[in-house]
């Protein structure tokens, strides 16, 4: 399935939500498409290659690809590297810490000259004339994590930030709304996923206080639906503000040996 989130005739922007085949979880991909060059975003795995690569061709040539984004280094963000640096003349961005990663996904070779490395900062990449922002989300999950905003359509894509679990036709539905927010957020184990995956609430707080500063109508997860609207996106960052998460929650009893006696 995929679906036009923005169009004003040049610049595009499509999410593919159902194209996951077999047992792996859940991921949406995405697409940018500006004058007729193209970023993809977080592309997946081979569980994804074949099927993405058909539904893109009825909106872009694939061999028009720039880039090729990396949130970060999960097989389900990436796995795919080798087939796209195949078929097209595409560079990877991924974080600095990832570049050396990449190539294990890869044949020999394959990724020489083909990555740029995302300082931890963040950076500004052009598309045939169009500005797009890659900005920090580090520890959510990953060390070196990042999110691309779009200000033209106003999306930010948020990567695994977001995530909630649910799949098929759900995973295109779009919540609006501060009391839609929160039922969907009940009932499709947000907290439970951001608790256990996030880095912490100084993370939370640190990122939440960045994008309270930016001009964003569409937060647009990996996994799952996305929260559209002013009020929908305030209701999220206020929940996620004051999430506790990863070191957070642990305890020593998070750090036992596994058997009483290690000598027995």
């Amino acid at each position: 399935m995929s679906t036009v989130l923005y169009d004003n005739g040049i610049h595009k922007c499509i999410e593919f939500t159902d194209l996951v085949e077999g047992e792996g979880i859940q991921a949406n991909q995405f697409l940018i498409v500006h004058n007729g060059e193209g970023m993809l975003l977080d592309p997946g795995g081979n569980l994804t290659y074949k099927n993405l690569l058909a539904e893109m061709a009825s909106y872009f040539l694939p061999a028009r690809l720039d880039y090729v984004f990396a949130s970060h280094e999960d097989p389900d963000i990436v796995a795919s590297a080798n087939g796209w640096l195949l078929i097209t003349d595409a560079k990877i961005l991924i974080a600095n810490e990832w570049t050396r990663f990449l190539p294990h996904f890869c044949s020999k070779g394959m990724t020489a000259g083909r990555v740029i490395g995302v300082p931890p900062q963040g950076m500004e990449v052009n598309l045939a004339g169009q500005d797009l922002f890659i900005i920090p989300a580090h520890y959510m999950h990953s060390v070196g994590n990042f999110q691309v905003y779009d200000p033209l359509s106003k999306i930010l894509f948020s990567g695994d930030l977001g995530a909630n679990l649910v799949s098929g036709q759900d995973a295109a539905k779009v919540i609006e709304g501060a009391e839609a927010f929160q039922m969907h957020r009940a009932a499709s184990g947000m907290d439970g996923f951001h608790r256990r995956y996030m880095g912490g609430q100084k993370v939370c707080r640190l990122w939440t206080h960045m994008v309270r500063g930016m001009d964003i109508d569409w937060i647009v997860p990996q996994h799952g639906a996305s929260f559209k609207g002013k009020e929908t996106v305030t209701a999220f960052l206020d929940w996620f503000e004051a999430l506790e998460s990863g070191p957070d929650l642990l305890s020593q009893e998070d750090f036992r040996f596994p058997i009483p006696n290690p000598t027995q």
